[in-house]
């Protein structure tokens, strides 16, 4: 007889996911999505809010997850949460993840006979695992939109410094001209240096805050300029050219391992899933090795066998550029 109860966990689980998202979109409007074509700032302003109130309000979003770190289990989330720039506050979101974890544990207890030890774990585990995916993803689809994005910023900024605009002026154009999610990144700046912050001081933090090495070199490249003096424009057009070659080679790597990634993905899936699907088509299949003194014990060798499988795998693929 098939057993519908890995089913119902998959979908309780992808459910966890679905309820976060829809809560985050109620909660801050369709323009905190990274796919709305007007950026955030911009919208924001555009609704009549003060300048000095947005730029609060996004620095504040930008910056509380790092601030957090030492609240307990937030430290597994706040680096991925800091670069997804999150809006929702520290406590939302361990609170979202008590109101996941509920919701799953519910949800279970519906529509599965699994024991209450069992149902208590497993709703935790969807969740804290549901919420830290999510946020995980949205980290990863930002970081990447970001660099994609930077080339043409920087060149932008080239073509505003060669008709005689100033640098804090090119910042602005770039956050009027482009896209989000670097749109309102490098609005965020020009607001500081409205306000007196130093330009350069500025494209460090959000460099440091991002953890990106292009934008580093960016903010480097700014601080030696406004020290020794030079040509920007020629500075920032180099600078774009080593971007955009950085990265074609990072997605030319990327296509190379991929074969390599997808193995590893294979590999570390599979008897995952075998196991559901032995359960799923002969649910009585362990039964006579259940009550073995070496079941157990075997169980928590082949997990951790399989981590370190996914963690080995990662490390050989992950060719920095």
């Amino acid at each position: 007889m098939l057993s519908a109860e890995p089913i119902i966990y998959g979908m309780i689980f992808i459910g966890v996911l679905v309820m976060v998202n829809g809560v985050y979109l109620v909660a801050f409007g369709k323009s905190i999505s990274l796919s709305n074509k007007v950026n955030r700032r911009l919208e924001m302003l555009d609704k009549g809010e003060r300048r000095e109130d947005v730029l609060a309000k996004l620095r504040k979003e930008m910056d509380q997850h790092m601030q957090s770190r030492s609240l307990p289990l937030y430290s597994l989330l706040a680096d991925k949460a800091q670069k997804a720039s999150i809006a929702f506050t520290p406590q939302q979101l361990i609170m979202v993840m008590g109101v996941a974890g509920v919701g799953a544990f519910l949800g279970l207890t519906i529509g599965t006979e699994a024991s209450l030890p069992i149902r208590v774990v497993m709703g935790a585990v969807m969740g804290v695992g549901g919420v830290y995916m999510w946020v995980s993803h949205k980290a990863n689809k930002r970081l990447s939109m970001i660099e994609e994005q930077l080339p043409d910023a920087v060149e932008l900024m080239v073509r505003s410094l060669r008709v005689g605009h100033p640098f804090s002026s090119a910042i602005t154009i770039v956050s009027k001209e482009i896209k989000d999610p670097l749109a309102t990144e490098f609005g965020v700046i020009a607001d500081e240096a409205t306000y007196g912050r130093d330009v350069g001081e500025a494209l460090k933090h959000m460099a440091e805050r991002l953890d990106m090495q292009d934008l580093r070199f960016l903010a480097v490249a700014v601080a030696i300029q406004q020290q020794a003096g030079g040509n920007l424009a020629e500075i920032l057009e180099g600078l774009a050219k080593v971007i955009r070659a950085r990265f074609r080679l990072f997605r030319r790597v990327k296509a190379i391992t991929a074969e390599a990634q997808w193995s590893g993905k294979f590999l570390s899936s599979f008897p995952l899933g075998a196991l559901i699907f032995i359960q799923v088509a002969k649910p009585d299949y362990y039964d006579e090795v259940l009550d073995h003194e070496w079941f157990i014990p075997a169980c928590f060798i082949v997990g951790i066998m399989l981590t370190l499988n996914i963690f080995v795998m990662r490390a050989l693929v992950n060719i920095k550029v």
